[in-house]
């Protein structure tokens, strides 16, 4: 097996450990939205890698075709896509939120200011 021909897997697994290393090694809450949209990419790219059918056409019934590529992953992924830049959104307001309550987005300051660190 060619280890270097999966260069799609490669990254993908370069994608989705840099997104969790942001997520769980920054403590600054706009970082963290940022590697959470690292780590949804790399998924992206995983299920749009795995939909692919070599040789493949789209599915429509037609003599001489005998592979077809099935269209529901990609579909699975538009949804996931629209679905992720909405909470992106959601995730930016909550941190413009808090920022504009506590005056910072550092998770470790907010945790001093509310007696948990």
């Amino acid at each position: 097996m060619d280890v270097l021909g999966l260069y799609n897997y490669w990254i993908v697994i370069f994608l989705m450990m840099s997104g969790f290393y942001i997520m769980i090694a920054r403590g600054n809450l706009v970082k963290k939205v940022v590697g959470l949209n690292i780590f949804q990419a790399s998924v992206f790219v995983f299920y749009i890698t795995v939909g692919k059918v070599s040789g493949g056409t789209a599915p429509i019934i037609a003599e001489g075709i005998e592979r077809y590529s099935n269209p529901l992953p990609h579909v699975l992924i538009l949804t996931a896509i629209v679905v992720g830049v909405a909470t992106t959104a959601v995730g930016l307001s909550l941190v413009v939120r808090i920022n504009e309550a506590y005056g910072t987005v550092e998770e470790q300051e907010l945790g001093a200011m509310d007696g948990d660190a």
